[in-house]
């Protein structure tokens, strides 16, 4: 596999959904603490079945280019031979969602 031939899948979490992405362009950006997503990679759908988290995330990237995202938001980075179904899945369980970073790490309680 070429350098060129690299996939990354990208999941991250944004607004209480978990999303999983398939992109060919992963570095990290000019702007600080955010990695810079681009070149996606969409399934061509030959049958009639369609899942709607897939259209869903078409939908919602059709016109990006490129997207950053936050480091700390960045649940895991694969680099993969075969591209897989790009989804969006809602957060459900409170054991799921990420506390945002950073967090004050001293609080002065009053007496």
């Amino acid at each position: 596999m070429s350098k060129d031939d690299i996939l990354y899948r990208v999941k991250f979490i944004s607004n209480g959904e978990h999303y999983e992405l398939y992109v060919k362009t992963l570095i990290q950006g000019a702007l600080f603490g955010f990695i810079e997503i681009g070149d996606f990679v969409w399934d061509t759908h030959t049958s009639v079945v369609v899942d709607p988290s897939h259209e869903r995330l078409k939908n919602e990237f059709s016109e990006v280019t490129k997207t950053y995202v936050p480091m700390h938001n960045v649940l895991r980075i694969d680099a993969v031979n075969k591209k897989g179904t790009a989804k969006i899945t809602k957060l459900e369980n409170k054991s799921d969602k990420v506390t945002a970073f950073p967090s004050p790490i001293y609080t002065p309680t009053k007496e």
